[in-house]
């Protein structure tokens, strides 16, 4: 069983949640969800051009785990453009900077890192074995 991701520090929040092509209802298109952690990816990388090492660490993830985060954000990206879809930017597993983990819903402290694991949930064979 895989585990719980751990959060990802995100610096940006979007103004803007949904982008799609011009002319074309919103409610006559199929979405892309884009979450919130790869458009942060795409933003450190492709927008502000910092090396993947960098983005690795300001979103605290390794930078094996921020080279996956951005290749599906980007090949994401390459589909809804492609194929003329909405591209919604919503979710995910994120902190946001020095401030607020969606996840863990409490303030974070400056440098404290997120470990927020899930909620461990206790099954009857739990309960039997002890």
């Amino acid at each position: 069983m895989a585990r719980e991701p751990r959060c990802r520090r995100v610096e940006y929040m979007p103004r803007v949640e949904c982008f799609k092509p011009a002319g074309i209802p919103l409610s006559r298109l199929e979405e892309v969800q884009i979450k919130v952690e790869e458009l942060e990816a795409i933003r450190l990388k492709d927008y502000l051009r910092l090396e993947q090492e960098d983005c690795a660490r300001r979103m605290q993830v390794s930078r094996p785990t921020f080279q996956r985060i951005l290749v599906e954000a980007r090949a994401k990206i390459a589909y809804a453009l492609s194929s003329g879809r909405a591209i919604r930017i919503e979710g995910g597993n994120y902190c946001m900077g020095a401030g607020y983990c969606r996840r863990r819903q409490r303030e974070i402290r400056e440098g404290e890192p997120c470990d927020f694991k899930g909620i461990a949930i206790r099954t009857e064979s739990d309960a039997t074995d002890n």
